[in-house]
């Protein structure tokens, strides 16, 4: 378990947008821009090795801000290709309020983050003790049928409950503002719910109007 104390008060941000980690889920990343390159190798020089993913959001005017939640993944897996790019893996560790952007020399940006609201994401895996797989799973293949998406469907049934609703809140084709709900749901029941209205709402939308 983390403890409060043992998060930075600064950290490395990568705005990107529909890019999605949640505590203990594992993103993948490939690094090719040089001010990322940079960030990756300060990160490493850290005993974190936290780095904050966040979504940009287009405000009036089209001016680029970030979202006022992240996440920041422990950077866990690391290996360079010959041309100097960087494949990497974050594995989920907390959420994170931004308090600030911070100023600074370094090609990437930086904020400074709040973690006390998201005690719970340093804990152990959550559990959904309402969790219906049977009505789940169903609507959930009808999904990705209609997605043209293939999954081991043995291995989504034995997943532990946090597993699979983070995976799937993470993997899932959902536009950016979805994700930043998922994201920003306050338990994994709730993130289960908001999946589910997502799911239902694309279906829904796959349907033929019988009135055209």
């Amino acid at each position: 378990m983390k403890r409060l104390g043992d998060l930075p008060e600064v950290i490395a941000i990568f705005p990107l947008s529909g890019a999605l980690v949640l505590p203990r889920g594992r993103l993948p990343l490939h690094i090719f821009e040089p001010r990322y390159l940079a960030m990756i190798d300060d990160c490493l020089k850290t005993p974190e090795r936290l780095i904050g993913m966040i979504q940009p959001r287009e405000v009036p005017g089209g001016e680029k801000r970030l979202q006022a939640i992240g996440c920041a993944g422990r950077l866990t897996g690391f290996s360079e290709t010959e041309d100097g790019r960087y494949m990497i893996t974050l594995t989920g560790v907390s959420r994170f309020r931004v308090v600030e952007e911070v100023p600074g020399f370094t090609p990437y940006r930086r904020v400074r983050a709040d973690w006390a609201s998201f005690a719970r994401d340093r804990g152990g895996a959550e559990r959904d003790p309402g969790f219906n797989r049977k009505t789940f799973l169903p609507l959930l293949k009808r999904f990705f049928e209609s997605r043209g998406l293939n999954t081991d469907w043995g291995a989504l049934a034995e997943a532990e409950d946090e597993l699979l609703i983070n995976s799937l809140s993470m993997l899932c084709p959902f536009g950016p503002e979805d994700r930043q709900a998922l994201l920003e749901a306050p338990s994994l029941e709730t993130r289960r719910e908001t999946l589910v209205t997502l799911i239902e709402f694309a279906l829904a939308g796959d349907t033929p109007d019988p009135l055209q």
